[in-house]
């Protein structure tokens, strides 16, 4: 197109800007005779889980930029058992020590009545509603051929069902005032893969398709849709044993260095209008470095008329397939190491974390010690 760019073009200027508008944002600011301003002012954000690790922070951060929380936490342990208000109202304590606003609520993202009844203290206590965060989530890793289909119901109704219910119960509120912002956490499970987590990895890449279908379905009402993986040290994480000394040095390093706390301002960007052209898109954040990730996209394209047979197709693409596997190996100087991504040189390596021991090893070693 003379004087334009395609539709094709422009889709694939879409990250280009998501990553940018990210980076003018945190290097200019927002400012106001001089003065940074509160990039959050007046909203009113609901943060599941928001009682403590990545949760918390955001809640913390969100009410020092100016915004009205609800910190909803069932209060449960990592694996979904039990309840406790007392985590989400230690929070809004916080909070309000620091002169911030905040409410909380305990109801539970697995089920819809719960999800109405979350967004509906925003609305009975705030008048509105402008952004939903949904990290809310629980572990039960297991081999795959020892998951039940109680551990596999647990996480999806909390991870994705809990993103389904809290997404649908603000979707009238944000069509009607033609505003709003969906932040969903997903993982490198989910994105990458990993070992004894079907589960956790299957509701966190479903939560990528139903973001991407809220920022398409939603767009015309300005409303917006996003989600973010985090690397940092949370209570879920802290389920990695600490057997030996080692293990306990690589915990050490992750609590030191990954903190909670470089996952909120992103989260909080992503709540105010500095982000308002930004939906659709993954990101992921590890200390200080950000990541937009990419999104599935055909590699190559094949044509024959008339079709192929399962053995024309081996004669005519196995050498490419190969050749495709092998040159789309190297990951810049980095790899998926389980939750973590380490450097490396030269080309991706087979060695990964085992969620079992917390230990590194080749994929062999590792998948050993899930057997029988």
């Amino acid at each position: 197109m003379k004087g334009g760019v395609s539709a094709e073009q422009a889709a694939s200027l879409i990250p280009l800007f998501a990553l940018t508008a990210w980076e003018r944002s945190t290097k200019h600011g927002e400012r106001q005779n001089g003065v940074a301003s509160k990039c959050v002012d007046g909203k009113v954000i609901v943060v599941t889980g928001a009682g403590r690790g990545i949760g918390r922070e955001i809640a913390l951060l969100a009410a020092a930029e100016g915004a009205k929380v609800v910190v909803n936490d069932l209060g449960g342990s990592a694996e979904g058992e039990g309840a406790d208000v007392k985590v989400a109202d230690q929070v809004v304590a916080e909070i309000r020590k620091a002169g911030g606003v905040a409410v909380s609520n305990g109801d539970s993202v697995a089920d819809p009545q719960g999800a109405e009844r979350i967004i509906k203290t925003a609305i009975d206590n705030f008048g509105r509603i402008d952004c939903v965060v949904n990290n809310a989530g629980i572990l039960r890793d297991r081999i795959f051929h020892r998951m039940s289909a109680v551990d596999w119901d647990a996480v999806i109704k909390v991870h994705l069902y809990g993103a389904f219910y809290m997404s649908k119960a603000a979707a009238p509120y944000f069509k009607e005032q033609e505003s709003g912002s969906f932040i969903h956490f997903t993982s490198t499970s989910g994105l990458v893969g990993n070992f004894g987590q079907a589960n956790y990895a299957a509701a966190k890449m479903g939560i990528v398709g139903l973001s991407k279908s809220i920022a398409l379905d939603m767009a015309r009402f300005h409303v917006r849709s996003n989600c973010v993986s985090p690397f940092a040290w949370s209570r879920l994480i802290g389920t990695i044993p600490t057997d030996t000394p080692e293990q306990k040095a690589r915990v050490e390093r992750i609590q030191n260095t990954m903190t909670a706390s470089k996952i909120a301002p992103i989260c909080v960007f992503l709540a105010s209008d500095l982000s308002k052209d930004v939906t659709g898109q993954i990101f992921a954040v590890r200390k200080d470095e950000i990541f937009l990730m990419s999104q599935p996209r055909p590699l190559r394209v094949a044509h024959k008329d008339g079709g192929w047979t399962p053995q024309t197709h081996r004669r005519d693409h196995a050498a490419g397939l190969q050749e495709r596997v092998l040159s789309a190996r190297p990951l810049a100087g980095r790899v998926q190491l389980g939750a973590v991504v380490m450097p490396v040189s030269g080309f991706e390596t087979t060695r990964v974390v085992c969620p079992r021991t917390g230990s590194l090893g080749d994929v062999a070693t590792v998948a050993q010690t899930w057997r029988d």
